[in-house]
């Protein structure tokens, strides 16, 4: 299985090189073109990553987030939540970096077998940053006004959430 996983990108290089010669097909030009295409795409969404980076780090920085945490805690006493992994629910609609963090941390400080552990991984592929999705592919073709796009996704993050505690619970609980 090494051996594949070394030699599969390689191979499908030489596979397109070779079909883009066979069908007479200039690939260095057309390489070319579709790289300056990709600068342009980012040329274009850089605007809304440096916004969004913006935006999150003001959050980060105003302590809301310990704020949210306190009060969900005294909301969510009575479930087995831990309070570890809410700081991660709150994060991985907004950030995907910053939740990756949190999981990194709970995997040094509990372990990634643990309860918790397993836990927050299942929330990572349960969810998604919606806030990120949402600033860069509707930045990059400049539309503004999202509608329900944003409530949306949140909303399935927020089932995504329920369904990583239900299914830790019903797995490892």
């Amino acid at each position: 299985m090494e051996i594949i996983s070394k030699i599969i990108l390689p191979l499908f290089v030489v596979i397109i090189i070779f079909y883009g010669v066979k069908s007479k097909i200039n690939v260095y030009d057309v390489f070319l073109e579709g790289a300056k295409d990709g600068l342009i795409t980012v040329f274009n969404i850089f605007p809304s990553i440096i916004a969004m980076i913006f935006a999150i780090n003001i959050f980060l920085d105003s302590n809301v987030l310990g704020f949210l945490i306190s009060k969900l805690n005294n909301f969510l006493g009575g479930v087995s939540l831990p309070l570890e992994i809410i700081p991660m629910a709150i994060l991985r609609p907004i950030s995907g970096t910053a939740s990756l963090a949190i999981m990194n941390d709970i995997f040094k400080v509990f372990g990634p077998d643990s309860y918790i552990g397993r836990l927050a991984s299942i929330l990572q592929g349960c969810t998604d940053t919606t806030v990120y999705v949402i600033a860069l592919y509707f930045g990059s073709i400049k539309i503004t006004k999202i509608r329900h796009a944003l409530w949306g996704g949140l909303f399935a993050d927020l089932v995504g959430i329920v369904a990583a505690l239900i299914l830790t619970y019903l797995f490892f609980g």
